[in-house]
């Protein structure tokens, strides 16, 4: 592949990644914008849409990290995988195996070391 044909491709690729980050972003912020309106509608707040918020928090703070380069890109996944499980548990704790919840559990808590990992690793 010559030098021309790499950095055409290298700076398709980032095209592609910004265009698709953007495009993340609009679509969370109207996902978020629906569940506040169903939330308004309905005339209550339960914990499973406080959780839900939280995750839309976080790929909207993720997308922002990717954009400006800005913070660790790895750690928002973990958080965003932890608020999912976390609100799995509370959306179906009460049907669910409590085998199925320590496992959940377990997952949160080696997300939760991944993450103490990642943030006190030395940068370079």
């Amino acid at each position: 592949m010559s030098d021309v044909e790499r950095v055409l491709a290298v700076g398709g690729f980032r095209i592609a990644e910004k265009l698709m980050l953007i495009l993340t972003a609009l679509l969370t912020i109207v996902a978020a914008s629906i569940e506040v309106v169903s939330v308004y509608q309905s005339g209550t707040v339960e914990l499973a849409d406080i959780l839900l918020m939280f995750l839309y928090t976080e790929v909207i703070a993720m997308v922002a990290v990717f954009y400006t380069g800005q913070g660790s890109p790895f750690i928002y996944p973990i958080f965003i995988a932890i608020t999912a499980l976390a609100r799995l548990i509370v959306l179906q704790g009460k049907e669910m195996d409590p085998l199925n919840i320590l496992y959940e559990a377990g997952a949160i808590v080696l997300l939760a070391v991944a993450a103490m990992f990642i943030l006190r690793a030395p940068k370079r």
